[in-house]
């Protein structure tokens, strides 16, 4: 599946058997959940697996908050498995059912008719003499953050090979559109809307107010070499919220569109501008005429 050439939304007919349910970690209220999940599921005769993703899955499950479901976003999406999530908190952006919503959400999609959203995912690597680590994956955002606190990072960036400028910034957010919500909204990038192939590019508490947010076609891979300008600084890069490498003078993160997108089932009772109205406190229709 290429994520740049699959529409948005598709409506299918799924067929489930499987079911893998993830908990939060360590969190034995989840693991409370998901096991009455798991009895009510293996009653109408649906396997389940708990806490593991093999490729054979035709539903995943997330039972947790947007955390629990980001860490299964990249194997879900290796193995092109829908996803769904339970928020056993508050509602979120990519969990977007109640947890008194689970059986009447897993009954609507067990009835076969689903609308599928195919979110843009991005691949990283950090490059050092180069020599290439392994790609990491990411649907929110890809972060380069400063150790140090007195000193700003010098992130000489291109877009396609063309130059764009070196940031001098606290640190460079790459989201894609679902992660606009998240680090990126802190730091002053625009909202996207999920069904555009962007790439978002937002500078940290940048030195020079011209620096802004930038907006990039999906099919234009990024680069940004780390300058340490002769110090021994270094820099941290984040992959959806965990640490994976460190810079260090001369290195190059890239990023560009993986492969797969993440196959997100969608809410059949919240459309997305519900959900941001909801999280953002935008208010209400209703109040918003009075």
């Amino acid at each position: 599946m290429d994520s740049l050439k699959t529409p948005f939304k598709t409506e299918c007919d799924l067929s489930v058997t499987r079911v893998g349910l993830i908990t939060k970690k360590d969190d034995s209220l989840a693991m409370q959940h998901a096991e009455k999940v798991a009895k009510w599921l293996q009653s109408l005769g649906i396997e389940v697996q708990l806490n593991t993703i093999p490729p054979e899955l035709d539903l995943l499950v997330a039972l947790g908050g947007d955390g629990t479901l980001l860490h299964i976003a990249e194997q879900a999406a290796k193995h092109s498995i829908p996803v769904t999530g339970i928020n056993l908190g508050n509602l979120g952006f990519l969990t977007e059912y109640a947890k008194d919503e689970t059986e009447s959400a897993l009954k609507s999609i067990l009835q076969g008719k689903v609308v599928i959203e195919n979110r843009l995912m991005l691949k990283t690597r950090v490059v050092t003499n180069g020599e290439p680590e392994l790609y990491r994956y990411a649907l929110n955002d890809i972060v380069i953050n400063k150790y140090t606190l007195d000193r700003l990072l010098h992130l000489a960036t291109r877009a396609g090979g063309d130059y764009i400028t070196t940031y001098k910034a606290d640190g460079l957010i790459f989201s894609t559109p679902t992660g606009s919500t998240a680090y990126n909204l802190s730091a002053g990038g625009p909202l996207v809307h999920p069904g555009l192939a962007t790439i978002l590019v937002t500078p940290i508490c940048p030195f020079m107010l011209s620096s802004r947010p930038i907006i990039l076609p999906a099919t234009t891979p990024i680069t940004t070499e780390f300058e340490s300008n002769g110090n021994a600084e270094c820099a941290q890069v984040i992959v959806d919220g965990q640490p994976c490498w460190e810079m260090h003078d001369g290195d190059r993160l890239e990023v560009e569109p993986a492969e797969h997108p993440l196959r997100l089932i969608a809410s059949s009772t919240r459309d997305y501008f519900t959900i941001l109205r909801n999280k953002l406190h935008w208010g209400n229709p209703a109040s918003d005429r009075k």
